[in-house]
C-alpha cells in the first residue's frame, strides 16, 4: 500500500467499470482529461499498462480488466462496511445483502409496493459479493444463488436458465428448429463459458459453441441480448416480464441449471421490520408463483 495513489484509485475503477473516460468524468464530476491523468498516474505506478487508447476511445487490457474487476470488489466491500457504520441507532434499516442480477432484475422492482404497504421500514440493499451467510455479508437477509445451501434456505425463484434471444435477433437469424442451429449464432456469456458447455451437453452437443464476449455478470449480458447482438442462457424466472410482452424469446424449453434456485436465508434475531420484510418478500414470491 505504500505510495499507492488512492486518489487516482476511484477515478481508475470507474474507467474501467465503463471502459470509457468520458462516461466516467460524468459520474464523478470531473473532465475526462482528469480521468486520463490519474489513470495515468495508476499505470505508472504499476508499471504496466490498463487502457489502450485509440481514436474512438479506450479499451482495457487483460490486466486492466483484471486489476478493474478487483478493485471494484474491493470497494464494493468498503462500502458494505462504511453503509453498516453509518445506519441510525434508532432506526435501522433492512439490511439486505443480493447477488446483482436478483437484486435488479426481480427485488428492486417489488419495492415500491412495499413503501406503499410499509412507508416506515428503511431497506438498505448491498451487494452479496462471495458471501454465502447473512453474517458474512453484515446482513439481516441474504438472497443468494446456487444449489440449496442449507436447511433454513427458503426458495424464492427457479433458476432454470434456457437460451434466449430478442425478437429481432431471432426475425434476422432464426428461425432454430434445434439446438445445434445454435452453433453458428454469436453466443454470449455470463462471467464463464461453462454454462453453455453444460446446456449443449444436455441436449447431447458436444460441440463448442461460437465463441462470443464474456460479461462480468448477467446485468451486463442481458443488455447486449435486448439489443439483439446475440444468444445467452438466461433464468427465465429474471426475464418473465420480457418474455410476457415478447421482447426476449425462449428459444428451447430444454433447460440447465434444475438444480439451482435464488435462495434466502435470514440472520439469526432479526429485527420485527426484517421479520415483517422477510414475510412480504415470501408473499410477493407466493404472488408470481
Amino acid at each position: 500500500m505504500r505510495n499507492l495513489p488512492l486518489a487516482s484509485l476511484r477515478a481508475f475503477e470507474a474507467a474501467a467499470r465503463h471502459e470509457s473516460f468520458v462516461r466516467a468524468a460524468a459520474e464523478l464530476n470531473l473532465k475526462p482529461a482528469g480521468i486520463s491523468q490519474h489513470v495515468r498516474a495508476m499505470e505508472n505506478w504499476l508499471r504496466i499498462p490498463m487502457f489502450l487508447r485509440h481514436s474512438r476511445g479506450v479499451t482495457l487490457t487483460a490486466a486492466g480488466r483484471e486489476f478493474g474487476a478487483a478493485v471494484t470488489h474491493a470497494l464494493a466491500h468498503i462500502e458494505v462496511a462504511a453503509g453498516q457504520l453509518r445506519l441510525e441507532a434508532n432506526s435501522r434499516p433492512v439490511s439486505v445483502a443480493c447477488i446483482p442480477s436478483m437484486a435488479v432484475r426481480w427485488l428492486i422492482p417489488q419495492l415500491p409496493r412495499l413503501r406503499v404497504a410499509y412507508p416506515d421500514i428503511r431497506i438498505n440493499i448491498v451487494y452479496a459479493l462471495d458471501a454465502r451467510t447473512p453474517e458474512a455479508a453484515v446482513a439481516d437477509l441474504l438472497v443468494c444463488h446456487g444449489v440449496r445451501p442449507g436447511p433454513g434456505a427458503i426458495k424464492l425463484l427457479d433458476a432454470a436458465t434456457r437460451p434466449t434471444c430478442s425478437a429481432e435477433f431471432l426475425a434476422r437469424h432464426g428461425p432454430f428448429h434445434k439446438p445445434a442451429d445454435l452453433l453458428a449464432c454469436e453466443i454470449l456469456h455470463d462471467e464463464t463459458i461453462d454454462a453453455w458447455a453444460r446446456w449443449l451437453s444436455g441436449v447431447g452437443i458436444n460441440s463448442a459453441p461460437k465463441a462470443g464476449p464474456v460479461f462480468a455478470d448477467f446485468n451486463l449480458m442481458i443488455g447486449s441480448l435486448i439489443s439483439g447482438q446475440g444468444i445467452g442462457l438466461c433464468p427465465t424466472a429474471l426475464i418473465a416480464e420480457e418474455i410476457a410482452a415478447g421482447s426476449l424469446v425462449s428459444l428451447f424449453e430444454r433447460a440447465s441449471d434444475m438444480d439451482k434456485a435464488y435462495w434466502l436465508i435470514e440472520a439469526k434475531g432479526l429485527s420485527r421490520e426484517a421479520r415483517t420484510f422477510r414475510d412480504w418478500l415470501l408473499a410477493a414470491r407466493q404472488d408470481e408463483s
